[in-house]
């Protein structure tokens, strides 16, 4: 006898296999990511590798299931805004940047979802509060001013006979960030009772002149404020700083590229987190309720060949504490 029941269900499983296959045949989802930097790729290809990294662990393959889009200012805070725009005309699924991109991104892309890092989200404006930004801005946010103001006392206590302390920084990153970095440093400085002048510098043009300007107004040392620019442009500073014979500290990777001494979070490891962020927002997550982060590695790097190329002798106290000491 032929069972009827059967025959049902073959015919009910043979009308939905080729939906099955169709299913499974269907083009995955590419997922569009913009990237603004303002330096260029050369000087930023280690924290780009980090991010392609940060990416391919949590299962995104360029050309499979993401597309990256990539745009650099070259140095050119005034070609950020046009960037910008381009990655939101090209209607891309989050953009990441980090400090002087994040403006011109939260301008031009008013409804895109924004990853960065920052000085000060909270202080630039960029965010209500860490836990809940509120806005369409998450990502990462490193204590800038603090960490600035640090650094004028490691340069102290790394060289005590220090008087003059100049501060190098780009006026174009004139975000409000900025200028609570600024105001920190000068409070340290008169606590110490350093007297501190400020350099600015739009570009590796104006290097030079505002190295003989601290030279003619017998500067003692450098602290440099956190900028894109000037981070890719670290070799030429620290050159510049052992040429002048002034001891000099800066933002991470300074100290590898020649520079006395690094003190701040990694470069690195923040690119490669902005791929966490990136995912929670391409699964669906809001930027206005994805906490903001805060680092909670340090890094102090002290180059001693750069220390003896000036005739410093680094307490051993100081060097002792030091995650990174170049021989």
């Amino acid at each position: 006898m032929i069972d009827r029941r059967k025959i049902i269900i073959a015919l009910g499983a043979g009308a939905l296999a080729p939906l099955a296959s169709f299913a499974q045949q269907q083009p995955m989802k590419i997922a569009r990511i913009g990237v603004l930097g303002l330096a260029n790729p050369v000087a930023y290809a280690a924290m780009i590798d980090s991010l392609r990294a940060g990416l391919r662990d949590l299962g995104y393959v360029e050309g499979k299931n993401i597309v990256i889009e990539f745009r650099w200012a070259d140095g050119k805070y005034e070609r950020l805004p046009e960037l910008a725009s381009e990655l939101a005309r090209l209607k891309v699924d989050v953009i990441v940047t980090h400090g002087p991109g994040t403006k011109p991104a939260q301008s031009a892309a008013t409804t895109i979802p924004i990853v960065t890092y920052i000085g000060d989200a909270v202080g630039a404006g960029f965010a209500a509060s860490l836990a809940r930004p509120g806005g369409t801005i998450t990502g990462s946010s490193f204590f800038g001013p603090e960490i600035a103001a640090k650094r004028i006392e490691l340069l102290k206590e790394a060289v005590p006979r220090i008087k003059h302390v100049a501060a190098v920084l780009n006026p174009a990153a004139g975000t409000g960030s900025m200028v609570k970095t600024i105001d920190a440093v000068e409070v340290t400085a008169r606590h110490l009772k350093l007297g501190l002048q400020r350099y600015d510098v739009k570009s590796p043009a104006e290097f030079e002149s505002a190295f003989s300007a601290m030279s003619k107004n017998h500067a003692s040392a450098i602290v440099i404020l956190d900028d894109p620019m000037l981070v890719a442009n670290f070799k030429a500073l620290a050159d510049l700083a052992i040429k002048h014979r002034l001891p000099a500290i800066g933002f991470t990777g300074f100290a590898d590229a020649g520079g006395l001494m690094t003190s701040g979070p990694s470069l690195v490891e923040l690119w490669r987190r902005h791929a966490y962020f990136v995912d929670k927002i391409l699964k669906g997550g809001n930027p206005a309720t994805i906490p903001i982060e805060q680092p909670t590695r340090f890094e102090l790097v002290i180059n001693l060949k750069t220390a003896k190329a000036l005739g410093i002798k680094i307490p051993q106290t100081l060097v002792q504490r030091a995650d990174k000491v170049i021989e």
